[in-house]
């Protein structure tokens, strides 16, 4: 059985592994760096920074936000797609509760926060509180 998750998931993270970036936690780093983006090592004036060590040419940052926006946005039509609980949501606690060892810690704190959800969240929605419960008894009976 597919996870639908996880195939999505995966997407997301070859469209960005593909989007032209580099990482540099030195001199010689940003130079080369600045080669794989295609600009000489006096170019520095033409990238800005992201996250984690990380730089893109100035002229892709408005092509990385809206990548972000559309993860996040194909994200939540597939939760608003699953109506139950019973397909990608499962999925998705599933996936995120093994990634975590929630079998062996049994702590729910790391998986809601990597989904951005609080406990709370979890309470409100019938279906979200489904999917976590039969991802529970899927890994721990």
């Amino acid at each position: 059985m597919t996870n639908t998750y996880k195939t999505l998931k995966e997407k997301h993270q070859e469209e960005v592994n593909n989007f032209p970036m580099a990482f540099a936690f030195s001199e010689e780093q940003v130079k080369e760096g600045l080669v794989k983006l295609g600009l000489s090592p006096e170019d520095r004036d033409k990238v800005c920074s992201i996250p984690g060590g990380g730089f893109i040419r100035k002229t892709d940052a408005q092509a990385l936000n809206d990548m972000f926006v559309r993860h996040a946005k194909e994200k939540q039509e597939a939760i608003n797609g699953d109506t139950t609980g019973e397909g990608y949501i499962f999925d998705m606690f599933r996936y995120e509760l093994a990634n975590h060892e929630y079998g062996y810690t049994m702590e729910l704190d790391d998986t809601l926060d990597a989904l951005g959800y609080t406990f709370e969240d979890i309470e409100k929605s019938e279906k979200l509180t489904k999917g976590i419960t039969l991802a529970h008894k899927a890994l721990v009976g």
